[in-house]
């Protein structure tokens, strides 16, 4: 079954003009049929005629005595006429005569012609035919009956042996049975003008249904497509009930999705004002945090300072010093973690880029006992050198904080179409209490940490549309960053 409504027009139309064919093929059947019944009661007719012509003469030369007449006598030829016309007084569309072997026709009538005139002559386009069926019947000494079948008609010969006075003389009728006149043919054509119709006017109406609905549901799709955003559109009417119903139900749907969407912008404008609030509470009770302590050392180490002498002033001043680096250090890393500046890609070789990270840490880690090692690929993707070397720093001191006494490994790999940077460390791992945030701002598990550093490399990868992650695997705490491979 079509699943279109043009296509299911197609087949009804198909079942249609199959059924008009067949009802076509029926009325056609029985008009031959008719046809045929028409050509057998003709051929009767015209048997029956030429049998009465028979009888008119018989009657005619039942007390005739004497030798064999003269067949040119004007009286003789006047007789037989009338004998054929008395004959085939009553016989509709039927015309005869008498016809001797040696003089041709003696006699013609045809008084059902429907000319302006009694009609005289014997047809001359018969007359070989005429012939011989008149030299069939005296051969076989018996009634004949010739048939010829023509495109538009059927023409009927009958003849029949006469005995008498006249010898080789015989009694002929014929009639034609149009195939394509009449009654029937007129019923045959008015029935196949009334299916014809059908069909054209089936056709017709099929056709401008499918062009309507096809123009109607172009305008909803050209409306769909013209709209913009995420709302649906406002659609017209189209005055064809059944579509209408659907119109309405699209509409009624785009209102209260507009609706839901005007909620949903509401709600949103609300969580993102909450978020932004949180956001603003961490950071403020972060920075309260870190500034509060330098500033209550400097506090405690000024006044005793103040209550001592000038040795004590000169460790106040060296502590104050301190803390006032230890600020200098938070307000550089708050400016670092605000910055938005989008990442400029360049193609960059990966192994001498993680040995330059590597080299840069290469001091310290060997300061505290500790192997530094940097794996990749001889390949170049494409990132922000500048700034993933800062998230890598990030991780790479981090991990020489935490390692205990075995290697931290510095790697790049590509996995599918992804690139992976991983810093792994042997060391105990961020605490499980804060590690689904750790890479929230001022989250960390070091006394001493102001906790910008992870959230500044997550900042990075989403910058370079990927994202930072931790995992925790048989004693190796490893940091990753992933972002999409893109070869140079």
């Amino acid at each position: 079954m079509p699943r279109s409504l043009v296509g299911r027009l197609i087949a009804i139309l198909a079942l249609l003009l199959a059924a008009a064919l067949a009802s076509g093929f029926v009325m056609f059947s029985l008009f031959e049929q008719s046809t045929a019944a028409r050509i057998g009661q003709a051929s009767a007719v015209a048997s029956q005629s030429c049998g009465a012509i028979a009888r008119a003469y018989r009657f005619y030369t039942a007390d005739w005595r004497g030798d064999a007449p003269d067949l040119s006598a004007p009286a003789l030829r006047r007789d037989l006429a009338a004998v054929v016309v008395t004959a085939l007084n009553d016989k509709r569309d039927v015309e005869g005569g008498l016809w001797q072997a040696d003089a041709g026709s003696l006699a013609y009538a045809f008084p059902s012609y429907q000319g302006s005139g009694p009609k005289t002559d014997v047809p001359q386009a018969e007359l070989p035919r005429i012939r011989a069926a008149a030299a069939a019947a005296l051969t076989d000494d018996r009634p004949q009956l010739a048939r010829l079948d023509a495109a538009s008609q059927t023409l009927l010969i009958a003849s029949c042996p006469l005995s008498g006075p006249i010898p080789s003389l015989t009694a002929w009728t014929m009639t034609r049975v149009h195939s394509f006149a009449g009654e029937t043919y007129d019923h045959l054509m008015a029935g196949l003008a009334i299916l014809s119709a059908a069909v054209i006017g089936a056709s017709g109406l099929a056709s401008l249904l499918v062009l309507t609905w096809r123009r109607h549901v172009g305008r909803i799709e050209a409306a769909f497509a013209a709209a913009g955003g995420d709302d649906l559109p406002r659609l017209p009417p189209t005055g064809e009930r059944e579509l209408d119903r659907i119109v309405l139900a699209m509409n009624d749907a785009g209102r209260r999705l507009a609706a839901s969407h005007d909620r949903t912008r509401e709600l949103s404008r609300q969580v993102a004002e909450a978020e932004r609030l949180a956001a603003i509470g961490r950071v403020t009770a972060g920075v309260a945090h870190e500034i509060r302590n330098p500033i209550a050392a400097m506090r405690l180490k000024a006044e005793s300072a103040l209550r001592g002498g000038d040795e004590r002033k000169v460790q106040a001043l060296a502590l104050v010093i301190a803390q006032v680096d230890r600020l200098d250090g938070l307000v550089r890393r708050l400016l670092t973690a605000a910055e938005r500046d989008p990442p400029q890609p360049v193609a960059t070789p990966l192994a001498p880029f993680l040995d330059a990270c590597a080299d840069a840490h290469a001091e310290v880690a060997r300061q505290r006992g500790l192997s530094l090692a940097a794996t990749a690929p001889g390949e170049s993707a494409w990132f922000d050198p500048a700034q993933m070397r800062r998230a890598l720093d990030n991780l790479v001191a981090n991990a020489l904080e935490a390692a205990g006494a075995g290697t931290v490994s510095l790697s790049a790999a590509r996995l599918g179409d992804r690139l992976v940077f991983s810093v792994s460390d042997d060391g105990g791992g961020p605490p499980e209490a804060i590690r689904a945030t750790l890479f929230e701002p001022f989250v960390t598990g070091r006394p001493e940490g102001a906790g910008l550093g992870l959230s500044i490399v997550r900042e990075i990868a989403r910058a370079h549309a990927g994202n930072a992650d931790v995992v925790r695997d048989g004693g190796i705490t490893t940091f990753r960053i992933e972002i999409p491979w893109r070869m140079s």
